[in-house]
């Protein structure tokens, strides 16, 4: 008997797209799967059908093949498509459910597990702001599970060799059957190792791994900020035989500094300054992680002024050709402990500057005519 059209078999268009292909496989199959059947004997035979359409159009040559010569392109021996309708009777309803539902039980074809990974781990960094800015190296040790040196991570003790578990055949998962659902899940027998150690290394009992200090050099990068993290591959936890090693994550913690703070890529310091020096104005000198610079102060400069000194912050750890600013607020000093002929010269001063009014303090004729509006208002 002549075969149907696979696209008219599952009832989908020639320019339907993979998903809705693999959607209407689905339904097909799930509607006459033999074992939903038992009374209908033809729906072994659609169900078959169904199979090989969807195994010759889910695969982009044997559509290709198929959509230019149609069923002849499978034909005495051309491209193998007879097997796919051949193996549509062999496969049971948990080869159906094992690709209906396989990206829900973390895939269906019965193969070996992926392979494990042991722990990442964590080491808390305390960093100068100065070295956090240039960039240094540092040498750390870091306390881990390793693989064994004894059995090289095996478990087993030298001269033995784990056997294949009997219970996943050596697949490291088992397949669960409930009613007409099939999952797969973690062999219980090896714990998805694949394999039973019957004669366990006497230095790590079977794990595969041992307790060690690691000693490592870290690179630290120029302009790294509080909570950046450095990741070493492959520098954290063994997981024990058949596993790969974890990640070391270096977290970057930065030490209080005793005159910058900082924003960013940006530094901040308060410099204290004297009243005759922001009066007079001049040059003051102030620190910078380069060493000294020369800040000019023009005459008559409010306590609280901020000056900046362009690219003189940090170096931004992502763009190393962005540079950013240090920030100096200049804040007036009080005099403390002044001798008698300095309180006189301070009076005589304060009666010169008062006799001028808004002329020397203009800020303070100002606030003071505010206050007086304020109290006029509040009597009236």
């Amino acid at each position: 008997m002549a075969k149907r059209d696979y696209y008219e078999v599952l009832g989908v268009s020639k320019s339907v797209d993979a998903a809705e292909l693999k959607k209407a496989y689905r339904r097909l199959a799930m509607k006459y799967h033999p074992d939903r059947n038992a009374d209908d004997d033809s729906a072994e035979a659609k169900f078959k059908e169904v199979k090989e359409a969807h195994d010759i159009l889910s695969n982009t040559e044997k559509r290709a093949a198929y959509d230019q010569f149609g069923h002849a392109a499978f034909e005495g021996g051309m491209g193998g498509g007879g097997g796919g309708g051949g193996g549509a009777g062999a496969g049971g309803f948990s080869d159906i459910f094992g690709d209906v539902f396989g990206d829900i039980f973390g895939g269906g074809g019965g193969g070996r597990q992926r392979q494990r990974r042991g722990s990442d781990l964590r080491y808390n960094l305390e960093l100068s702001l100065e070295d956090a800015v240039r960039g240094t190296e540092v040498n750390i040790t870091v306390p881990r599970m390793a693989a064994c040196k004894t059995c090289s991570g095996s478990g087993a003790k030298p001269g033995s060799t784990p056997k294949s578990c009997g219970t996943c055949h050596g697949q490291g998962q088992v397949r669960i059957q409930q009613g007409f659902f099939s999952m797969q899940q973690t062999c219980p027998q090896c714990q998805g190792q694949g394999t039973i150690i019957s004669d366990p290394c006497n230095d790590c009992h079977g794990q595969g791994r041992t307790k060690e200090s690691k000693k490592l050099s870290v690179k630290i990068p120029a302009g790294v900020d509080e909570g950046d993290q450095i990741r070493l591959s492959g520098e954290g936890e063994s997981g024990g035989a058949g596993t790969v090693n974890g990640d070391l994550y270096v977290s970057v913690s930065i030490k209080p500094h005793a005159i910058f703070q900082r924003e960013g890529v940006d530094l901040n310091c308060t410099v204290p300054i004297s009243f005759s020096s922001l009066v007079l104005g001049g040059e003051l000198e102030v620190p910078t992680l380069d060493g000294r610079a020369k800040l000019k102060i023009p005459v008559g400069t409010q306590s609280g002024k901020t000056f900046r000194l362009r690219g003189k912050g940090v170096k931004n750890v992502r763009n190393a050709g962005f540079v950013g600013d240090l920030y100096c607020k200049v804040q007036v000093e009080t005099p403390v402990n002044l001798t008698k002929e300095q309180r006189d010269l301070l009076q005589k001063l304060d009666k010169t500057l008062q006799a001028g009014g808004s002329k020397h303090s203009p800020q303070e004729s100002s606030w003071t005519d505010r206050i007086k509006t304020f109290f006029d208002d509040f009597v009236a």
